[in-house]
């Protein structure tokens, strides 16, 4: 089979203008071809949304960019206005071990080059806005500290869209205002959720101006607001702000627009493209990051809160080979049958049904099938989920396009009929403590949680000033349904450890970090770049 690089190179795509007046969209910023920046009336949400998440992702690949991509073609195909709405890739995880994330095979939103790569400029725009906030802080103190910082309690960071462990402790400032700070990846940083939880842009700007950056030698908060700089950081964002629409290979329309992670950020595309394809479409199709445990968690506590919205149907995408790794299948043999263990990894598939269940959410498992897999295994799962009482379907996008996802896409819009009862999986007026208690128990499945000495300061820090009434937005592995990323399957009895807090008060959430996750990752040994190349005539090659 081709590469998805060479499918996305051959696709037959129309201009975006045509796109966008199919969708009536008058107000439209072309970036080229087969790109454009949009804006439209998002005061009428008519559209039903559809929650695309998976269970504990794994090397063996789940899919479900490309099940979102897949499923809004195979709407189409059967006659429902679909539109999809996901994240923009990150160029770390581009250059590090993902490789592209735009879709894949026949599947694929695209430009698939643009879009992980430069794209429109909205990561840059991030990373801009972003590093004008240190430059400002770092220039008052260079210039006698008006605002008294203390150096040791400066919290805002730094940022780069690009994967750098060398970038997590680092020094900066003259002799006498030397001090320590650390480099979030562009993803983590509190600029891109402010981006994608702002329903306009003067909601943008009053998020910015609560910004936490530091404390001062009293102890006392200093916020961006007292910088006088949030003016200029939202004219950075003017063009960022606006939704990115591109096509799929079937040339459905997409928007693909802000990309926070959701192992350590809150994992939705943005709130405005997403209004922007409810005001336009029947059907909007979107995906949180990850798993139910970490993105749908999110989904639904952050995105769902702070826009108002409610889900009508969940997917939940899993792989047989996904899922005889959590039933101790070795990498390497899993291209071999093995039903026994791929039951056995139904427990992991169980736990994340469980957790869409606390949402009160209708659900679809998407088993999203490979090539390596025999008929027997297919068989297997579908007569497992058949008996649990799970609606299922089985979905070949990958290789067929749309024609492989209209099982899947029938199941859909009989679930969107179905009455929910939405609701979530812990209250605003809870305290801080009882919110990560809630979340770990219910969507991680853990008994207990314990406190480091330092989160617990942090916490009684932030009871003063009252924010701990704020979302809580937890950064954990994504590999794990616990803190530890060596554990796989469905494990019991276990206990999260919360090892710091910080508050991206723009944002309006804590970020709670467990175990040994970091903000800042790393590249493997041998990175994804490795692989990549470009000619003469600028052919692209080795990008997937």
């Amino acid at each position: 089979m081709k590469t998805d690089l060479q499918i996305a190179q051959e696709a037959n795509l129309k201009p975006i203008t045509s796109i966008a007046n199919e969708l009536g969209i008058k107000n439209i910023e072309p970036y080229g071809n087969h790109m454009a920046k949009v804006v439209c009336d998002t005061s009428d949400l008519t559209g039903k949304l559809v929650l695309v998440t998976a269970i504990t992702p794994t090397k063996a690949g789940e899919g479900k960019s490309t099940t979102t991509v897949g499923l809004v073609d195979s709407l189409n195909s059967i006659g429902s206005k679909a539109i999809g709405a996901m994240r923009e890739p990150s160029m770390g995880p581009v250059f590090g071990i993902k490789g592209g994330a735009a879709g894949g095979g026949y599947a694929q939103v695209v430009p698939m080059e643009d879009i992980n790569l430069h794209f429109t400029g909205d990561m840059h725009a991030i990373t801009s806005a972003n590093n004008l906030i240190s430059a400002t802080i770092d220039n008052h103190i260079y210039h006698g500290n008006e605002l008294e910082f203390d150096l040791d309690n400066i919290v805002f960071q730094r940022c780069l869209d690009m994967n750098d462990r060398a970038l997590r402790n680092v020094e900066v400032g003259s002799k006498k205002t030397r001090r320590n700070d650390s480099f979030n990846i562009t993803v983590a940083s509190e600029i891109m959720a402010i981006l994608c939880l702002s329903k306009d842009m003067m909601d943008f700007k009053e998020r910015v101006e609560r910004i936490l950056c530091g404390y001062d030698v009293k102890g006392k908060p200093i916020y961006l607001s007292q910088l006088g700089i949030s003016g200029a950081v939202t004219m950075i964002m003017k063009q960022a702000l606006k939704p990115n629409l591109v096509q799929t290979l079937e040339n459905n329309p997409f928007f693909v627009h802000g990309g926070p992670f959701a192992n350590i950020a809150h994992g939705c595309n943005s709130l405005i493209a997403t209004q922007h394809a409810l005001s336009l479409g029947e059907v909007v199709v979107t995906e949180a990051g990850f798993g139910a445990d970490l993105g749908a968690e999110k989904f639904c506590d952050i995105k769902c809160r702070v826009g108002d919205l409610q889900p009508d149907c969940v997917v939940i995408v899993a792989t047989i080979r996904a899922l005889k790794l959590h039933g101790q299948v070795k990498f390497e043999d899993l291209n071999q049958e093995n039903v026994e263990a791929l039951i056995e990894g139904c427990a992991n598939l169980e736990k994340h049904i469980d957790t869409v269940k606390e949402f009160g959410l209708p659900y679809v498992v998407c088993i999203n099938r490979f090539l390596s897999d025999t008929e027997d295994e297919v068989s297997a799962l579908s007569n497992y989920l058949e008996k649990s009482g799970h609606r299922y379907a089985l979905s070949e996008v990958f290789e067929k396009g749309s024609l492989g996802g209209q099982e899947l896409a029938h199941e859909v819009m009989s679930q969107l009929n179905e009455a929910s009862d939405f609701n979530y999986l812990y209250e605003e007026s809870d305290s801080l403590m009882t919110k990560v208690e809630k979340i770990a128990q219910k969507a991680y499945g853990a008994s207990s949680v314990e406190w480091s000495p330092q989160a617990l300061e942090q916490l009684e820090k932030f009871k003063q000033y009252g924010w701990d009434k704020h979302l809580v937005c937890m950064a954990k592995t994504p590999v794990s349904l616990s803190d530890n990323d060596k554990i796989k399957g469905a494990p019991k009895d276990f206990v999260i450890t919360i090892r710091e807090l910080r508050a991206s008060l723009g944002a309006g959430f804590i970020v709670v970090l467990t175990g040994n996750v970091m903000t800042m990752p790393g590249l493997p040994k041998k990175p994804a770049a490795l692989n990549m190349d470009i000619d003469s005539n600028g052919k692209v090659e080795g990008l997937f």
